[in-house]
Protein backbone atom coordinates (compact mmCIF):
# COMPACT_ATOMS: atom_id res chain seq x y z
CA UNK A 1 0.00 0.00 0.00
CA UNK A 2 1.34 3.43 -0.99
CA UNK A 3 1.15 6.47 1.32
CA UNK A 4 -1.01 9.39 0.21
CA UNK A 5 1.56 12.17 0.49
CA UNK A 6 -1.21 14.79 0.41
CA UNK A 7 -2.41 13.80 3.87
CA UNK A 8 -1.49 16.43 6.48
CA UNK A 9 0.22 13.98 8.84
CA UNK A 10 2.78 13.11 6.16
CA UNK A 11 3.63 16.75 5.33
CA UNK A 12 7.00 16.87 7.16
CA UNK A 13 8.36 13.83 5.30
CA UNK A 14 6.39 14.12 2.06
CA UNK A 15 9.15 15.63 -0.16
CA UNK A 16 11.63 12.90 0.78
CA UNK A 17 8.87 10.27 0.74
CA UNK A 18 7.87 11.06 -2.81
CA UNK A 19 11.49 11.03 -3.99
CA UNK A 20 12.26 7.71 -2.32
CA UNK A 21 9.04 6.17 -3.63
CA UNK A 22 9.94 7.26 -7.16
CA UNK A 23 13.39 5.70 -6.81
CA UNK A 24 11.83 2.44 -5.62
CA UNK A 25 9.52 2.49 -8.64
CA UNK A 26 12.63 2.72 -10.84
CA UNK A 27 13.97 -0.45 -9.28
CA UNK A 28 16.32 0.83 -6.60
CA UNK A 29 16.45 -0.98 -3.27
CA UNK A 30 15.21 0.89 -0.23
CA UNK A 31 18.73 1.44 1.21
CA UNK A 32 19.87 2.79 -2.16
CA UNK A 33 16.86 5.07 -2.50
CA UNK A 34 17.30 6.50 1.00
CA UNK A 35 21.04 6.96 0.62
CA UNK A 36 20.65 9.39 -2.26
CA UNK A 37 18.43 11.86 -0.37
CA UNK A 38 20.45 14.70 1.13
CA UNK A 39 22.81 14.76 4.07
CA UNK A 40 22.46 12.15 6.82
CA UNK A 41 24.87 11.05 9.57
CA UNK A 42 24.29 7.36 8.76
CA UNK A 43 24.33 5.07 5.74
CA UNK A 44 21.43 2.76 4.92
CA UNK A 45 22.42 -0.84 4.28
CA UNK A 46 20.53 -4.09 3.64
CA UNK A 47 19.22 -5.92 6.70
CA UNK A 48 21.58 -8.78 5.87
CA UNK A 49 24.51 -6.54 6.88
CA UNK A 50 23.42 -6.68 10.52
CA UNK A 51 25.96 -8.89 12.22
CA UNK A 52 24.44 -12.02 13.81
CA UNK A 53 24.04 -11.62 17.56
CA UNK A 54 24.54 -7.84 17.44
CA UNK A 55 21.81 -5.58 18.80
CA UNK A 56 20.31 -3.35 16.09
CA UNK A 57 20.95 -0.12 18.01
CA UNK A 58 24.52 -1.16 18.88
CA UNK A 59 25.25 -1.94 15.24
CA UNK A 60 24.12 1.54 14.19
CA UNK A 61 26.24 3.15 16.91
CA UNK A 62 29.34 1.10 16.06
CA UNK A 63 29.17 1.32 12.27
CA UNK A 64 27.11 4.39 11.39
CA UNK A 65 24.95 2.10 9.26
CA UNK A 66 21.20 1.47 9.55
CA UNK A 67 20.08 -2.06 8.58
CA UNK A 68 17.01 -1.59 6.41
CA UNK A 69 14.36 -4.07 5.35
CA UNK A 70 12.25 -3.66 2.24
CA UNK A 71 9.05 -2.74 4.05
CA UNK A 72 6.96 0.29 5.04
CA UNK A 73 8.19 0.29 8.62
CA UNK A 74 11.82 0.75 7.61
CA UNK A 75 10.78 3.09 4.79
CA UNK A 76 9.37 5.52 7.35
CA UNK A 77 12.29 4.94 9.70
CA UNK A 78 14.59 6.06 6.90
CA UNK A 79 12.47 9.14 6.22
CA UNK A 80 12.66 10.08 9.89
CA UNK A 81 16.47 9.78 9.76
CA UNK A 82 16.43 12.17 6.81
CA UNK A 83 14.07 14.67 8.45
CA UNK A 84 15.38 14.50 12.05
CA UNK A 85 19.00 13.33 11.76
CA UNK A 86 20.25 14.95 14.97
CA UNK A 87 17.45 13.55 17.10
CA UNK A 88 17.68 10.06 15.60
CA UNK A 89 21.42 10.09 16.24
CA UNK A 90 20.84 11.24 19.83
CA UNK A 91 18.32 8.46 20.43
CA UNK A 92 20.82 5.94 19.11
CA UNK A 93 23.57 7.32 21.37
CA UNK A 94 21.28 6.99 24.40
CA UNK A 95 20.38 3.41 23.42
CA UNK A 96 24.05 2.50 23.08
CA UNK A 97 24.83 4.05 26.45
CA UNK A 98 22.10 1.97 28.10
CA UNK A 99 23.32 -1.19 26.36
CA UNK A 100 26.87 -0.49 27.57
CA UNK A 101 25.59 0.07 31.10
CA UNK A 102 23.19 -2.85 31.42
CA UNK A 103 23.78 -5.11 28.43
CA UNK A 104 21.13 -6.49 26.09
CA UNK A 105 18.44 -7.98 28.27
CA UNK A 106 15.04 -9.49 27.61
CA UNK A 107 13.54 -6.68 29.70
CA UNK A 108 14.84 -3.41 28.31
CA UNK A 109 14.38 -1.22 31.37
CA UNK A 110 12.63 2.16 31.70
CA UNK A 111 15.08 4.25 29.69
CA UNK A 112 15.30 1.90 26.71
CA UNK A 113 11.54 1.38 26.81
CA UNK A 114 11.02 5.14 26.68
CA UNK A 115 13.58 5.52 23.90
CA UNK A 116 11.81 2.89 21.83
CA UNK A 117 8.41 4.43 22.50
CA UNK A 118 9.69 7.83 21.44
CA UNK A 119 11.31 6.47 18.29
CA UNK A 120 8.23 4.51 17.28
CA UNK A 121 5.28 6.67 18.34
CA UNK A 122 6.25 10.18 19.44
CA UNK A 123 4.82 13.45 18.19
CA UNK A 124 5.88 17.05 18.73
CA UNK A 125 3.48 19.91 19.37
CA UNK A 126 3.92 23.63 19.05
CA UNK A 127 0.78 25.31 20.36
CA UNK A 128 -0.64 28.10 22.52
CA UNK A 129 -0.78 27.37 26.24
CA UNK A 130 -4.57 26.85 26.44
CA UNK A 131 -4.28 23.94 23.99
CA UNK A 132 -1.52 22.41 26.10
CA UNK A 133 -3.60 22.73 29.25
CA UNK A 134 -6.54 20.97 27.60
CA UNK A 135 -4.33 18.27 26.09
CA UNK A 136 -2.51 17.34 29.28
CA UNK A 137 -5.83 17.38 31.13
CA UNK A 138 -7.35 15.17 28.42
CA UNK A 139 -10.23 17.60 28.14
CA UNK A 140 -11.02 16.61 24.59
CA UNK A 141 -14.15 18.73 24.24
CA UNK A 142 -12.24 21.87 25.19
CA UNK A 143 -9.17 20.89 23.18
CA UNK A 144 -10.92 20.15 19.91
CA UNK A 145 -14.27 21.98 20.06
CA UNK A 146 -14.18 24.97 22.40
CA UNK A 147 -10.60 25.92 21.50
CA UNK A 148 -10.81 24.77 17.89
CA UNK A 149 -9.91 28.21 16.41
CA UNK A 150 -6.57 28.12 18.27
CA UNK A 151 -5.44 25.15 16.19
CA UNK A 152 -4.63 27.60 13.38
CA UNK A 153 -1.71 28.68 15.62
CA UNK A 154 -0.57 25.11 16.34
CA UNK A 155 1.71 22.65 14.56
CA UNK A 156 1.68 18.92 15.24
CA UNK A 157 4.59 16.98 13.74
CA UNK A 158 4.68 13.20 13.91
CA UNK A 159 8.11 11.78 14.69
CA UNK A 160 7.51 8.07 15.30
CA UNK A 161 7.99 5.90 12.23
CA UNK A 162 5.56 3.21 13.43
CA UNK A 163 2.98 5.95 13.94
CA UNK A 164 3.47 7.15 10.37
CA UNK A 165 3.23 3.58 9.11
CA UNK A 166 -0.16 3.11 10.83
CA UNK A 167 -1.47 6.24 9.13
CA UNK A 168 -0.98 4.75 5.68
CA UNK A 169 -4.33 3.11 6.44
CA UNK A 170 -5.81 5.56 8.97
CA UNK A 171 -8.32 4.59 11.62
CA UNK A 172 -9.89 6.63 14.38
CA UNK A 173 -8.07 5.22 17.40
CA UNK A 174 -4.48 5.85 16.23
CA UNK A 175 -2.88 7.65 19.17
CA UNK A 176 0.45 9.46 19.37
CA UNK A 177 2.59 9.99 22.45
CA UNK A 178 3.13 13.74 22.44
CA UNK A 179 6.31 14.95 24.12
CA UNK A 180 5.12 17.16 26.96
CA UNK A 181 7.87 19.69 26.27
CA UNK A 182 6.25 22.32 24.00
CA UNK A 183 8.18 23.17 20.86
CA UNK A 184 9.12 26.87 21.24
CA UNK A 185 6.85 29.10 19.19
CA UNK A 186 9.82 31.14 18.02
CA UNK A 187 11.13 28.15 16.04
CA UNK A 188 8.24 28.62 13.62
CA UNK A 189 7.96 25.84 11.05
CA UNK A 190 11.73 25.36 10.66
CA UNK A 191 12.00 21.60 11.22
CA UNK A 192 15.78 21.69 11.15
CA UNK A 193 15.57 24.01 14.16
CA UNK A 194 13.05 21.65 15.78
CA UNK A 195 15.51 18.81 15.25
CA UNK A 196 18.40 20.68 16.86
CA UNK A 197 16.22 21.79 19.81
CA UNK A 198 14.89 18.28 20.38
CA UNK A 199 18.25 16.53 20.14
CA UNK A 200 19.74 18.93 22.67
CA UNK A 201 16.94 18.34 25.19
CA UNK A 202 16.73 14.55 25.19
CA UNK A 203 18.45 12.67 27.99
CA UNK A 204 18.05 9.41 29.87
CA UNK A 205 16.51 11.06 32.97
CA UNK A 206 14.05 13.05 30.84
CA UNK A 207 12.86 9.97 28.98
CA UNK A 208 12.78 7.69 32.02
CA UNK A 209 10.18 10.06 33.49
CA UNK A 210 7.79 9.11 30.64
CA UNK A 211 7.30 12.68 29.41
CA UNK A 212 4.37 11.89 27.14
CA UNK A 213 0.68 12.63 26.89
CA UNK A 214 -1.71 10.80 24.52
CA UNK A 215 -3.31 12.43 21.49
CA UNK A 216 -5.67 10.64 19.05
CA UNK A 217 -4.22 12.19 15.92
CA UNK A 218 -7.34 12.01 13.76
CA UNK A 219 -8.99 14.37 16.22
CA UNK A 220 -6.73 17.21 15.04
CA UNK A 221 -8.83 19.83 13.23
CA UNK A 222 -8.30 19.63 9.49
CA UNK A 223 -6.79 16.17 9.65
CA UNK A 224 -9.94 14.10 9.23
CA UNK A 225 -13.25 15.24 7.67
CA UNK A 226 -15.42 13.43 10.21
CA UNK A 227 -14.09 15.52 13.08
CA UNK A 228 -15.87 18.60 11.72
CA UNK A 229 -18.86 17.19 13.63
CA UNK A 230 -18.43 17.79 17.40
CA UNK A 231 -20.08 14.44 18.14
CA UNK A 232 -16.97 12.78 16.70
CA UNK A 233 -15.26 13.43 20.03
CA UNK A 234 -18.01 11.76 22.06
CA UNK A 235 -16.42 8.35 21.42
CA UNK A 236 -15.02 7.59 24.87
CA UNK A 237 -13.30 4.48 23.55
CA UNK A 238 -10.92 6.77 21.65
CA UNK A 239 -11.12 10.10 23.47
CA UNK A 240 -10.75 8.68 26.92
CA UNK A 241 -11.18 11.01 29.87
CA UNK A 242 -8.44 11.11 32.45
CA UNK A 243 -9.30 9.00 35.46
CA UNK A 244 -9.23 11.01 38.69
CA UNK A 245 -6.65 8.63 40.20
CA UNK A 246 -4.22 8.98 37.26
CA UNK A 247 -1.70 11.85 37.46
CA UNK A 248 -1.45 14.24 34.55
CA UNK A 249 2.02 12.97 33.64
CA UNK A 250 0.86 9.38 33.08
CA UNK A 251 0.73 8.59 29.32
Amino acid sequence: MSPDWNEPWFAPVAPEGRAVAQALARGETLPQALQLRGQCPVRFVPQADLSPGTAYEQFIFDTGQVPTRENLHDFFNGLCWLRFPLTKQRLNQLQATEIARAGVREVRGPVRDALTLFDENAALLQAPEPLWDALTGRDWQRLFVTLRPLWTQARLVLFGHALLEKLVTPYKSITAHVLREPVPMDLGDDLAAWDAWLAQGLSAPVLAAKPFTPLPVLGVPGWWPANDDPTYYADAGVFRPRRPDVPLDNP
